[in-house]
């Protein structure tokens, strides 16, 4: 981005920064096409303002990050990717399991383990998804 972009865009954040509530409800029916929300605080529209002239000056989130983020807001668990240094946290049954991911499986408790299923079945008992069970692809 060059710098008379970014010098434009801290213009309009400073405009927008200095917005009283009328005028913030204005430049929102401009920009989104509707009324905000009612009861909505001259903060936090300055601060959706703010985000949506960003997102427009540097490019908006991805539409994956879109779904993750939605997701989240419905109270739905998201799956996330283990990498090699991540650690994994499951509750079972009152216990708590600490899993190390590392370049070729898993370590729990001192000892290596091929695959998350594998780990799942030792603490279950029974055949579950590995992935599945501690919420990661």
């Amino acid at each position: 981005m060059s710098a008379d972009h970014l010098t434009e865009l801290a213009f309009r954040i400073a405009e927008i920064e200095a917005m009283d509530r009328a005028a913030c409800l204005k430049r929102w029916r401009e920009v989104f096409g509707r009324p905000p929300p009612k009861y909505l605080s001259p903060q936090f529209l300055r601060r959706v303002l703010i985000w949506e002239a960003q997102n427009r000056a540097l490019g908006a989130v991805s539409p994956r990050t879109t779904r993750r983020l939605n997701q989240i807001a419905a109270g739905r668990p998201v799956q996330s990717t283990a990498k090699a240094g991540s650690h994994l946290v499951r509750e079972w049954n009152g216990r708590t399991y600490q899993v190390e991911v590392v370049e070729d499986g898993y370590v729990m408790d001192g000892k290596t383990w091929r695959s998350l299923s594998a780990l799942a079945r030792h603490i279950t008992g029974a055949r579950w998804s590995g992935p599945r069970f501690f919420g990661v692809q």
